[in-house]
């Protein structure tokens, strides 16, 4: 084979960053707008505070507008099937949270794969559930508690947001693994929940603790632990349902960025670094720590995938032992 000339190497050169340059400068430029975050729930609390706190310190450091769209409805499914669908250029992106690793044990035909049309890019924080009862039990204790349900099963009832909803599915990850029968009661809404069971209606019921403790401070409830495996540090008095009683149990509220699967690793990596600035920022985690949540991190795309396909797992496994057929 005849040696390649220099100048044929500088023009074979040439040929290749005159190639690359658009996809270069594609990368670079990103974001070149406004940048939609997709959030399956309606305005006001939640998830959709963590989105809005979030946005605001993003789009300062991606230079670009971040425009919260709530999209509620289906458990998730409709914003899951927009984001999904949605043009893989990292100007959809999405925060996901229990209800879109909860989808595949409630739907027998979803319109997307949880598991082939998203790509994870990292989590962005995390909180504890709390195990909260009516005062009028005789319980002091998640192990109390434990046994008053053994000695009257199919007595106790447990509230939730509904079929789905992160309250459902802890109460029943807690019956499943303290081997007791309480009765589920669903609701339209973690509002009219907290209500009936203030009014006695329900006996138990699984929320998120910031909003609650009023209640548990004026004695209307009794807060007796928290869902998360060690004891969190903004309620460190509170024990772990897993310290007392229920030995394994872990349930968290935590919430996390995918988009659209074909979108381009370059601008995963973009996107990662710069939620995880923004999740880590000064004013953000005092935002996040009014509400009872912790930014989570340092996070990969991989490390965020793994945990995506292990919650999947997890509560199809806990939708069977429930009984929960998928519509």
């Amino acid at each position: 084979m005849a040696p390649v000339s220099r100048r044929a190497r500088l023009a074979t050169g040439a040929l290749i960053a005159a190639l690359a340059a658009p996809l270069a400068l594609a990368q670079k430029d990103y974001p070149t707008r406004p940048v939609r975050l997709i959030v399956p729930l309606a305005p006001g609390g939640g998830q959709d505070t963590v989105a809005r706190i979030l946005g605001g310190r993003l789009s300062e450091i991606l230079g670009q507008q971040i425009l919260v769209d709530n999209r509620p409805g289906g458990g998730s499914v409709i914003a899951s099937e927009l984001v999904a669908n949605a043009p893989p250029d990292g100007h959809t992106i999405y925060l996901a949270s229990t209800t879109f690793v909860a989808a595949p044990s409630l739907h027998r035909r979803l319109p997307f794969d949880p598991h082939k049309d998203f790509a994870p890019v990292t989590r962005v924080s995390t909180a504890p559930g709390a195990l909260v009862i009516h005062p009028s039990l005789p319980a002091k204790s998640v192990k109390e508690l434990v046994a008053l349900a053994r000695a009257r099963p199919g007595e106790l009832t447990f509230g939730s947001a509904g079929i789905g909803a992160q309250s459902h599915f802890s109460g029943e990850l807690f019956k499943m693994m303290a081997g007791i029968d309480i009765v589920h009661v669903p609701y339209r809404g973690s509002g009219p929940a907290t209500t009936a069971q203030l009014a006695g209606e329900i006996a138990i019921s699984f929320v998120n603790p910031i909003p609650t403790m009023p209640h548990v401070k004026a004695g209307k409830l009794r807060m007796l632990a928290v869902t998360t495996a060690g004891r969190w540090p903004l309620l460190a008095e509170l024990p772990t349902i897993a310290e007392f009683g229920v030995p394994g149990f872990q349930n968290i509220i935590w919430s996390g960025v995918v988009v659209p699967a074909a979108t381009p690793k370059a601008i995963i990596s973009q996107l990662q670094r710069g939620v995880a600035q923004a999740a880590q920022s000064p004013e953000v985690k005092k935002h996040l720590e009014r509400q009872g949540t912790l930014p989570f991190g340092p996070d990969t795309p991989d490390k965020f995938a793994a945990f995506l396909e292990a919650e999947i797992a997890k509560w199809k496994k806990v939708a069977r032992q429930a009984g929960i057929k998928p519509d």
